[in-house]
């Protein structure tokens, strides 16, 4: 068990050394700082864009949809008109039919 003990207090004394900054801080450390930093406002302006672009793409969907909706109900509308149109007239011809029948009717029994 000691010698458990004994590996894993190694082990933290070289991961401890590794990961200690170095005392002194070069431009070079700045300047990629500051192309971290420019990287990072490059990101945030790419990930506004996209979400603008999936915003204007969903509003895009959404018109048309609710313009399709709209054709629908306005097809819809004229179907029923011209129903309503067709079983007038069949209605009408109906009546004339019956009323010629009966005309007709009217007349044989007259001639006999």
């Amino acid at each position: 068990m000691s010698k458990i003990a004994a590996t894993l207090i190694a082990g933290l004394f070289a991961t401890s050394v590794f990961a200690q900054t170095p005392a002194t801080t070069s431009g070079a450390t700045s300047s990629h700082i500051k192309a971290e930093a420019e990287a990072n406002k490059d990101v945030a302006k790419a990930d506004a864009k996209h979400a603008k672009e999936v915003a204007k793409a969903d509003a895009k969907v959404e018109k048309a949809t609710a313009e399709a909706h709209g054709d629908v109900a306005k097809a819809k509308a004229d179907a029923a008109g011209k129903k309503a149109k067709a079983d007038q007239k069949v209605a009408m011809k109906k009546a004339d039919a019956k009323a010629d029948k009966a005309e007709a009717k009217a007349d044989t029994a007259a001639v006999h």
